[in-house]
């Protein structure tokens, strides 16, 4: 807790006043990602536009939160606790694969969930290269587009 309190610039003790304890801080935080992260969804409108379109507004949406994504996918311990209705919402992400199918963009005879996974994990390894330096963020979005949709054409 003392070096979250140096990060944020403030003292230990106000840092203790908001969280108690470092498991409430890690609670807190992992909600407000959580929260974040359904605001991506809606601010990326993956219901409009063509698949392609809508996979590159998301996939934007998502590198802009680099390191919410991290926090909350990296360790799944993060959401372990998370009650199944508060969990981060990927109906979103599903209908978007879904409708890339249909319209065949995404490979039909894969099935979306594993197409899904595949893209988060896309995602996540973008914004941990990101942060890490090894993929200039400029350039983020269009590799993992790139890649997803090479690995899963129809």
């Amino acid at each position: 807790m003392p070096v979250i309190a140096e990060a944020a610039g403030v003292g230990r003790t106000t840092v203790h006043r908001y969280f108690p304890d470092r498991d409430h801080l890690i609670r807190e935080v992992t909600v407000d990602c959580i929260a974040v992260v359904r605001e991506l969804g809606v601010r990326a409108d993956t219901a409009h536009g063509t698949p392609v379109d809508a996979l590159h507004r998301l996939l934007a949406a998502f590198l802009s939160e680099s390191d919410r994504i991290v926090f909350l996918f990296k360790d799944p311990a993060v959401l372990q606790n998370v009650p199944p209705d508060e969990q981060p919402d990927d109906d979103f992400v599903m209908e978007l694969i879904r409708r890339g199918q249909d319209e065949g963009v995404l490979a039909s005879d894969l099935n979306a969930g594993w197409i899904q996974h595949a893209l988060l994990a896309l995602v996540l390894q973008g914004c941990e290269d990101v942060s890490t330096g090894e993929l200039p963020a400029h350039t983020a979005v269009t590799t993992i587009l790139r890649t997803f949709l090479r690995g899963a054409s129809a």
